[in-house]
């Protein structure tokens, strides 16, 4: 579960927040950049595969830590949050426009046209990922602390979180944050 949701989904928000547009990318007239969206999506699937194994692991008996208290709670609720964020993605709707045309040359698409069934998965997505991992922050240091992890699991995780936190305001601050509808379409 550390290695799902302290290091792989970190860096799959990542990749989703500030790599649409790629640095030496000719934008716009370069477009729909997949990068990102494998990224994101790979390390997101690797990281759902890992958190249905700490599940089984927990529910097999085989993992002690979160059998009640906080870390029981966040790591529930980190399993259902991760479940809808599954879900959405599935259902998030068809992609449409000029990179995507339908069979009949339409460019009609949820997501080209932004219908209320994609403007519900993009708002829910991306709440809802946010929540899952600070979420998931808790359920990892409840589990360290139930654990009684040694000193350098802390503190490799806190450096790690910090490097990502540190990242995260430059990329931000360096304007590196692009709306999926402008780096696909221009």
């Amino acid at each position: 579960m550390v290695l799902a949701w302290g290091i792989l989904v970190p860096i799959g928000v990542l990749a989703a927040r500030f790599f649409k547009i790629l640095p030496g990318q000719d934008w716009p007239r370069e477009l729909d950049n997949h990068a990102w969206w494998l990224t994101h999506r790979m390390l997101h699937y690797i990281a759902g595969l890992l958190t249905l194994v700490g599940l089984a692991l927990v529910i097999g008996g085989l993992a002690h830590i979160g059998a009640s208290g906080t870390h029981a709670i966040f790591g529930w609720a980190v399993v259902v949050l991760s479940c809808g964020q599954f879900l959405g993605g599935w259902f998030r709707g068809s992609k449409g426009g000029p990179t995507d045309p339908r069979i009949d040359g339409s460019l009609r698409g949820d997501h080209y046209d932004m219908t209320p069934r994609r403007l519900a998965f993009e708002y829910l997505h991306k709440i809802g990922g946010y929540i899952a991992l600070f979420i998931a922050t808790g359920a990892i240091l409840t589990g360290l602390w139930r654990a009684n992890a040694p000193i350098w699991m802390w503190t490799g995780l806190g450096l790690w979180w910090l490097c990502l936190v540190v990242v995260f305001v430059g990329l931000q601050r360096a304007g590196r944050a692009v709306d999926t509808y402008q780096a696909i379409w221009g």
